[in-house]
């Protein structure tokens, strides 16, 4: 948990630095955008998915993830580092200190 702004921000999704080859995604339910290491057209959004709780009873359905985030580019090199630090200053409300 990191307090920015007067406000708590409980999560944070960002590549480990080092890191040479990225996804960038955006959510089309919540519009959240962020990075992700793995490469995939669509993934479970982090912010507004939910993961599926596997303990289920013998008359319930198994339940369905739904992959709201789509691929929007490939980002490598120095690519990478850029969108982190913009997608940063975008939650953090452009405190420069912070990044």
């Amino acid at each position: 948990m990191i307090k920015v702004n007067d406000e708590v921000v409980n999560k944070m999704y960002y590549v480990p630095d080092g890191t040479d080859r990225c996804g960038f995604y955006e959510c089309t339910r919540c519009q959240a955008r962020f990075l992700d290491v793995r490469i995939m057209q669509r993934m479970v959004c982090p912010e507004c998915g939910e993961a599926p709780d596997m303990e289920i009873g013998p008359d319930e359905l198994m339940p369905e993830a739904e992959e709201n985030a789509v691929l929007q580019k490939i980002l490598e090199g120095e690519d990478v580092e850029r969108y982190d630090r913009l997608l940063s200053l975008a939650v953090t409300g452009g405190d420069f200190e912070w990044v």
